[in-house]
């Protein structure tokens, strides 16, 4: 299986790289939405961020990647890598959900059960390009999954559940059409992606494909020790979380720039404390700070935001202008 590219390795691009890091140290975020250029590293950082997670350790022959109960005695596990599923743009539903398995059924007449891509991402991340030009149906399927963390199959005279927990992670380019608002909502962050401007960041970019491509192993030796460092900052991080403190000042915080700005819901606000709290976490701070909240704010509600047709201006400079009137320059 070829061997991803290194994490630390990937130049520019930095709000991207954040916001995977932080939904990988608290999944409950709810994914991450890259919007941009075509060429720009977005599957390459999915892949890269999977490789610096710890293997987790899952039951032997379970096609869910389920993690042992503690309860089990004689349970046989062993260690697998964190899974990454790519849902291509004209997959069936019956690829994505699981369906009846035919060769069986055929030969011996027995009614099992195929297991599709939700139950391969289980413990993962489920990638989705192109996300924008996902058929309705798939749409449906992945918004109840999502709010569930588990996939109901009912068909062909099979009826069964199995967890689906997963860190989506979708892509697609603003030109091509725009995101069903419901799935869109689901994106816990939203990040946007170009092309580089500048030549001194193209030419790096560049250099280091190809020295990838030529010499993979070589490259990837180039950059242990920092991916190495990265993920223990990860792992750290969310062992960390759960004792993180978060102040009902950070609170207020968060839903005063919330009211400002007239987000739908209370969604904004969750994902923005999570959000907050994850980059505290992965910092190695006690507690949620206003720069935390600052600096998450534009990927957790750039995409929540009313359009207004009296304003113009570009979402990430609304919430630019927000975080200003409520936390001063």
């Amino acid at each position: 299986m070829a061997k991803p590219f290194p994490f630390s390795a990937i130049v520019a691009q930095e709000e991207m790289k954040r916001a995977l890091l932080l939904a990988a140290i608290d999944p409950s975020i709810g994914g991450v939405l890259i919007f941009g250029d075509r060429g720009t590293g977005k599957s390459t950082a999915v892949r890269a961020l999977a490789a610096l997670l710890p293997p987790m350790r899952a039951v032997v022959g379970d096609p869910y990647n389920r993690a042992p109960d503690p309860a089990a005695r004689g349970e046989k596990t062993h260690l697998v890598p964190v899974p990454v599923v790519d849902l291509p743009l004209g997959a069936t539903e019956d690829r994505v959900v699981g369906a009846l398995d035919l060769e069986k059924a055929l030969v011996s007449g027995e009614k099992a059960f195929q297991p599709g891509l939700l139950a391969r991402a289980h413990r993962g991340f489920l990638y989705i390009d192109e996300a924008n030009l996902l058929e309705d149906h798939l749409v449906d399927v992945l918004l109840d999954v999502a709010a569930s963390g588990e996939n109901v199959v009912e068909r062909e005279g099979l009826s069964l559940r199995h967890p689906a927990r997963f860190v989506l992670v979708g892509s697609g380019n603003p030109e091509e059409g725009e995101l069903r608002p419901q799935l869109l909502d689901r994106f816990g962050l939203s990040v946007e992606v170009t092309t580089p401007a500048d030549l001194p960041t193209r030419i790096e970019v560049v250099k280091r494909r190809d020295a990838f491509d030529r010499d993979p192993e070589g490259f990837i030796a180039l950059w242990r020790a920092k991916d190495a460092a990265l993920g223990r900052r990860l792992t750290a991080g969310r062992k960390r979380l759960p004792e993180l403190v978060t102040s009902d000042a950070a609170l207020h915080r968060a839903a005063e720039l919330c009211l400002h700005l007239g987000t739908d819901g209370l969604r904004g606000e969750l994902t923005l404390i999570r959000a907050a709290r994850a980059l505290a976490a992965l910092e190695g701070k006690a507690e949620v700070l206003d720069c935390h909240i600052r600096s998450v704010a534009p990927m957790a509600l750039r995409h929540r935001l009313r359009r207004n047709p009296l304003d113009e201006a570009r979402a990430t400079l609304r919430v630019d202008r927000a975080l200003t009137e409520v936390f001063g320059p």
